[in-house]
């Protein structure tokens, strides 16, 4: 697949309007490989009760992140070289799940296979459980529900035992499309299709600072001691440590999607290529990127995993490229419809798409990539995050067109809870000690907390992540 050297673009030099910060750590994530090699997938449900159990409980309850067995490798916090590449050997997580049928499902409650639409450990061929809907009461929303607790539909922003909303930040007026929050930092930067970036204080929920472009915001994300805001045929970015603005111009259209590689900045855009720039130093990017080609229609999601570039496009394909020659290595096919989101956990490559399926994708003993699981969604994917709860257990958060985020276990894909918005939600990120943020088509930036109460054991605007 063709590279080439796009010399339309240079790089201005300018002083920061932010204040030093303090720069971001970069989280890397022990592996146990020790012990039992068969992970109880009971365990991984939270329903095991066999005490001592002869498969591996990975630590032990009250695991933490840094320690859990199944880490996110989303390079927005994972970057070490020594990642482990994606392996066959873990694809029987996923194969167990799909060979266990129906004797999974026989000692779940009824109450549980309600909530979630296809039953863990379900195969293709196995009739589905019926669904509860989770259907937001339109008339609760604009306070005109006159049915009150006799109505059916949901009167709550979220469901699901452990969740509870913390804030709700209100200042853009049109979609958020990036939610970054720094390692270190008590401020939480967002980007939206109003043409600004809003900084909030986490201590005070005010709104600091706000800085207005002249086009939409595409995409805005956090890499080590930068923020990266993705415009038309612009990126501008601000170096938190040493307080220089950079701004990359060139063509492209409008940048979708961004994120980093060790000194790589990538940038998916509007025409279909990716384009990428060397980081010099801590004040400058190579002025001449290079053009990834290969995709017909807009890149619109991004993630590094052992040392390859995914790239989810409109035209319904993931690309696979090598991070130091640049050149795709593999095309993955299989949805149809818009690749929105693409992330990677543990050994594995996640894919949600416009189709309603969010694929799972691993290597084979060949070094191909291929589908190992599908999983169906309630609609179209718009957004992924992942996260783990206090016991070292991921989740990954899942944005649909139904304007609501599921929360799933993995690697079951048990539903533990969902929340709502208005409108879409465009963007997540994760916070820590449990804290989630949601972006939404109003401009809404709602803070949610996972496993805790709500702060002063109410909704509160002003909160706290120190």
């Amino acid at each position: 697949m063709a590279t080439k050297v796009d010399k339309r673009f240079s790089v201005k030099t300018d002083v920061s309007v932010f204040k030093r910060l303090g720069r971001g750590n970069q989280e890397n994530i022990a592996r146990n490989h020790q012990g039992k090699t068969t992970v109880c997938k009971y365990w991984l449900e939270g329903r095991c009760n066999r005490n001592p159990c002869k498969f591996l409980h990975p630590q032990s309850a009250k695991l933490s992140s840094k320690q859990s067995k199944y880490s996110w490798k989303n390079p927005d916090l994972f970057k070490s070289e020594n990642s482990p590449p994606i392996e066959n050997a873990q694809r029987t997580v996923f194969q167990n799940k799909l060979n266990c049928g129906q004797n999974q499902s026989k000692n779940i409650p009824k109450t549980q296979q309600k909530l979630t639409k296809v039953n863990v450990g379900q195969s293709k061929s196995s009739p589905k459980i019926e669904e509860k809907k989770h259907k937001l009461c339109n008339h609760w929303v604009t306070d005109n529900c006159k049915k009150g607790e006799k109505c059916d539909d949901l009167h709550s922003w979220f469901c699901g035992n452990g969740l509870s909303m913390v804030a709700r930040l209100e200042g853009h007026t049109k979609a958020v499309t990036g939610i970054a929050l720094p390692s270190g930092s008590n401020k939480l930067y967002c980007g939206s299709k109003d043409k600004s970036l809003r900084v909030w204080d986490c201590s005070s929920g005010q709104c600091g600072v706000v800085l207005n472009f002249d086009d939409e915001c595409g995409a805005l994300v956090n890499e080590g001691p930068w923020i990266f805001v993705g415009l038309r045929d612009m990126i501008k970015a601000w170096n938190l440590n040493t307080q220089h603005e950079l701004v990359i111009r060139g063509s492209g259209g409008q940048v979708n999607t961004i994120t980093m590689f060790e000194d790589v900045l990538f940038a998916g855009m509007e025409d279909g290529t990716v384009l990428s720039w060397k980081c010099t130093s801590e004040t400058s990017f190579s002025g001449a990127p290079t053009s990834l080609e290969g995709h017909t229609k807009s890149v619109l999601s991004l993630v590094v995993g052992a040392k390859r570039l995914f790239s989810g496009s409109a035209d319904h394909t993931i690309r696979v490229w090598d991070t130091e020659s640049l050149e795709c290595v593999q095309v993955l096919n299989g949805h149809t419809g818009d690749v929105t989101a693409v992330l990677c956990w543990d050994h594995y490559l996640l894919s949600g798409s416009l189709d309603k399926k969010i694929k799972v994708w691993a290597a084979t003993e060949s070094g191909n990539i291929e589908e190992v699981y599908e999983h169906d969604v309630d609609d179209g994917v718009l957004a992924f995050c992942g996260m783990h709860d206090a016991e070292g257990k991921p989740i990954l958060l899942c944005s649909c067109k139904d304007n609501s985020v599921c929360l799933y276990d993995l690697p079951s894909f048990v539903e533990r809870g969902r929340v709502f918005s208005r409108m879409d939600v465009e963007a997540i990120q994760r916070g820590c000690e449990g804290l989630f943020f949601t972006g939404d088509a109003t401009g809404l930036v709602s803070v949610w907390k996972l496993n805790g109460e709500p702060v002063n054991g109410k909704h509160e605007y002003i909160y706290s992540i120190s």
